[in-house]
């Protein structure tokens, strides 16, 4: 006997399909906006990188964060794209963005082991009697000083965006001069124990 998914009255088989076609699984019909980590592998070629970002300023999805580096094909360009929807939503951005003729893989991490990173450079306004206690302060998030002027402090810190965040909430108890982010980057985590 099949068990039924609490509260909405579906097996895992009819979740698992309604899913996949991007429809709600709620009963209601309206799912929670939810954000999603998508990565996308195109093509290194002419406007492939502008496509992609067309695909969501015209068909008016919200785009949180993008990132483009080279993949380990010298010829393609792995994005880590952010975005938020609901199933129907996601489940669309997924079919156009495979329908793209640069596409070559797309694949929705959010849900899967995965991990994700984000680089982030703060500038803080200090005196010199503040910098050893400032930098006590960002040696817990093993942040480091890229650049030292005499008014101020340049912080480095990598890692998931939570702890992203957590370094530019505390670092709003002092003068934050400048905040810029990179945008997050993510890949599937695969463990060879697990195996």
């Amino acid at each position: 006997m099949q068990t039924q998914t609490a509260g909405m009255g579906l097996t895992p088989q009819q979740v698992f399909r309604k899913q996949a076609a991007g429809e709600s699984i709620h009963p209601d019909g309206q799912d929670v906006l939810q954000r999603h980590v998508l990565t996308v592998l195109v093509e290194n070629g002419l406007g492939a990188l502008n496509r992609v970002a067309n695909l969501f300023s015209q068909r008016g999805f919200h785009l949180e964060s993008v990132s483009v580096g080279e993949a380990k094909d010298q010829s393609l360009r792995r994005m880590t794209l952010v975005t938020t929807g609901n199933d129907r939503m996601i489940g669309q951005v997924l079919r156009q963005l495979n329908n793209l003729v640069d596409t070559i893989e797309v694949e929705d991490v959010t849900h899967l082991d995965h991990i994700e990173r984000e680089l982030c450079l703060v500038q803080v306004r200090c005196s010199a009697s503040e910098r050893h206690v400032l930098i006590g302060v960002v040696d817990i998030f093993r942040a480091t000083v890229v650049n030292i002027t005499p008014d101020s402090l340049t912080f480095e810190v990598t890692g998931p965006p939570a702890k992203v965040n957590a370094f530019i909430g505390m670092m709003r108890d002092y003068d934050v001069l400048e905040v810029a982010r990179s945008g997050r980057v993510a890949m599937r985590r695969e463990l060879a124990f697990e195996h």
